[in-house]
């Protein structure tokens, strides 16, 4: 009888394990989407994980379901069955609430509207700006080409610091976008994925600036961890070098 008491009491905990309630819900609508499975994912260990799936079959209208610790970046996935060409992913910012994506199939990805997320929209303002920078980068590279073709080499020299300033304006305009947003948590997942090597000074100050809230968020953990490993290597080649110099006087 006992025994059967505690079967019973562990079928009932894993049970309510199981069953945690879902705390997001992302809204998706495909316009012409007939057949296919959309899929709710996420990385996790640098591996996308499944969250949660729907077969589409002649509905536009998907809702997917999950639970979220933190604010993240997330993924929606369309598999299309007869025509793999569109099979793609969007990125998009998740928060505890409803989050709604509304896309096409034949512009899947590239014309999309996500509402619902203050992270995304912030998100989405950043990508704007980065948009430009990216022109502009592309502009440069066109210069270049045809300044190798003249073989102009007074040209070359100012392309080059043309990038040089151009990458330095895109790495202090991320850093101050994130210390400007520093009530969330799209402030460290910036620090970490467009300016992880950028000097420890930056990553600290962007840091040092979150409110505890963010700190204690996914990326805020991420992020504080980061500095403490590139901390550690920075530390490790100084100590490197004084003893490579005493070397290099024992030798002389």
């Amino acid at each position: 009888m006992k025994k059967i008491s505690i079967l019973l009491l562990a079928l009932i905990a894993f049970s309510s394990c199981n069953n945690k309630e879902s705390n997001l819900v992302v809204n998706a609508t495909i316009e012409g989407l007939k057949k296919g499975t959309v899929y709710l994912q996420k990385i996790e260990d640098t591996l996308l994980v499944d969250l949660d799936s729907v077969k589409v079959d002649g509905n536009e209208n998907i809702m997917l379901e999950t639970t979220i610790e933190s604010p993240q970046l997330m993924y929606l996935y369309l598999k299309k069955v007869d025509n793999s060409q569109y099979d793609d992913r969007i990125d998009f910012f998740a928060e505890k609430g409803e989050v709604n994506i509304k896309t096409s199939l034949e512009k899947f990805g590239t014309d999309v509207e996500i509402t619902g997320a203050k992270n995304q929209e912030k998100l989405e303002e950043y990508r704007k700006m980065m948009k430009r920078f990216n022109e502009k980068n592309l502009e440069l590279i066109q210069q270049n080409f045809e300044a190798q073709q003249e073989e102009n080499e007074e040209k070359l020299l100012e392309i080059n610091k043309q990038y040089e300033n151009l990458l330095k304006r895109k790495y202090l305009y991320t850093v101050n976008f994130a210390i400007n947003n520093k009530d969330l948590e799209l402030a460290p997942y910036l620090a970490l994925s467009e300016v992880f090597d950028a000097n420890i000074k930056y990553l600290d100050t962007i840091y040092n600036s979150l409110e505890p809230k963010v700190k204690k968020s996914l990326y805020g953990e991420q992020l504080k961890d980061f500095l403490k490993e590139r901390k550690a290597e920075e530390e490790a080649i100084e100590n490197i070098q004084p003893e490579e110099t005493k070397d290099k006087e024992k030798v002389s």
